[in-house]
């Protein structure tokens, strides 16, 4: 407090030297004004040094009094609301869960925990109900991201489960996921530590095994698209918002290019370099994107559209087969193209305008969120619901996958 009391009167001073300054030059300009007249600029000088240390001196109090000031317990300040929902209620009407998973170790990798947070809606038993994983981007907790995208709340209304495992900031000092790096003790040690989790709670709560349904935001994203590649029997569809491009980048620096610039190489290319020889069952995906993300650029969601065209045999290396219907519409800013198999969706994307990197249509008093947009929470349940993982719709996106050319 007397640092600042110092630099107040400081202030205090170097107004008076300027006024004295003026004053002076007033003075030699109207040496032969009378001398009854030259009183009047001293008087104005002797009041404005008074005038300075009183307002440093008042300053100095008020801040004095303000960092010693206890607001008293009964005073309440209004929380700032979003403009589309009420942020407290992100996880008010049914039950909110924070723990912690386990992973045991195995000769490939070594035990870690996973922090989750799990919803469990009201009015609803949990055997039977559908799960979903949330997979939160960098700088993010599970808290901020149910309460940015307030999927909660769409669980509440349509009974389903929602997990959010949380990447610990001792692991990542931005608790991003290290979706670029495949090997056991980064990105592919988590992705196993997520279907580890997965498996938990199907086991513990009998969640409907078939209707498990995973959706990430950026780095959140790109770790749920190399768990689609990877894991694809745990997960009935996913969800890619704001995500990076697949299969090229090696490093945080890889990273940051391809989100900046998108895949150099061509992105069916290196998804059939990642799957090597072995087929797989496919993996219905909506892609969502910001037409503004000047983090992801847009050009990453044209690129993993091509890629899940590819995963679910709706495409070849000449581009979509003959046969499978495309669909585009536009409506209140932005733009969905979708690809579907005997009249259902398998594939869809949609392009917001004026959306920059943040969750569409999410509560925008939370970092990477915003009102901008279609509600993107809404639009990706829609999408999950229609889609069930079971034998035999593997077995047949399998053939499908092994039949491409």
């Amino acid at each position: 407090m007397t640092k600042d009391l110092s630099k107040l009167l400081a202030g205090g001073l170097r107004r008076l030297f300027a006024i004295q300054s003026r004053i002076a030059h007033e003075a030699a300009r109207g040496v032969r004004r009378h001398a009854l007249h030259a009183k009047a600029p001293r008087r104005a000088a002797q009041t404005a040094v008074a005038d300075a240390v009183s307002e440093a001196a008042s300053q100095a109090a008020s801040e004095a009094a303000a960092s010693t000031y206890t607001e008293p317990e009964h005073v309440v300040r209004p929380v700032r609301q979003s403009r589309v929902g009420p942020r407290a209620a992100a996880w008010a009407a049914g039950e909110w869960r924070r723990a912690e998973h386990t992973v045991t170790a195995t000769p490939q990798r070594a035990s870690r925990a996973l922090p989750y947070g799990l919803y469990l809606p009201a009015g609803h038993a949990a055997a039977g109900l559908p799960l979903v994983v949330m997979l939160h981007g960098c700088r993010q907790s599970m808290d901020a991201f149910a309460e940015g995208t307030r999927m909660n709340l769409l669980a509440d209304l349509h009974g389903f489960a929602v997990v959010y495992p949380e990447q610990s900031a001792l692991v990542h000092p931005h608790q991003c996921w290290h979706w670029y790096d495949a090997r056991d003790e980064a990105g592919g040690g988590e992705a196993a530590a997520v279907v580890s989790l997965v498996d938990a709670l199907v086991d513990e709560h009998g969640f409907d095994g078939s209707r498990v349904y995973l959706a990430g935001l950026s780095a959140g994203a790109g770790l749920a698209a190399l768990l689609a590649v990877r894991a694809p029997e745990r997960f009935a569809a996913v969800a890619l918002h704001s995500g990076p491009a697949f299969g090229e980048a090696r490093s945080g620096v890889g990273a940051l290019d391809v989100m900046r610039r998108g895949l150099y190489q061509d992105p069916v290319e290196l998804l059939e370099r990642q799957l090597g020889d072995e087929a797989h069952p496919g993996m219905p995906a909506i892609v969502v994107q910001g037409e503004d993300d000047g983090v992801v650029a847009p050009i990453n969601a044209e690129q993993l559209t091509a890629q899940f065209l590819r995963l679910n045999g709706l495409a070849d290396a000449r581009g979509v087969r003959p046969g499978v219907a495309s669909h585009e519409a536009a409506s209140d800013g932005h733009i969905v193209q979708d690809y579907a198999r005997r009249g259902e969706s398998v594939v869809r994307l949609c392009r917001v305008a004026n959306l920059d990197h943040a969750w569409s249509g999410g509560d925008d008093t939370v970092p990477f969120h915003s009102a901008t947009g279609p509600d993107a929470s809404m639009m990706i349940w829609s999408f999950f619901k229609n889609h069930r993982r079971d034998a035999a719709n593997d077995v047949f996106c399998g053939q499908l996958a092994r039949g491409a050319g």
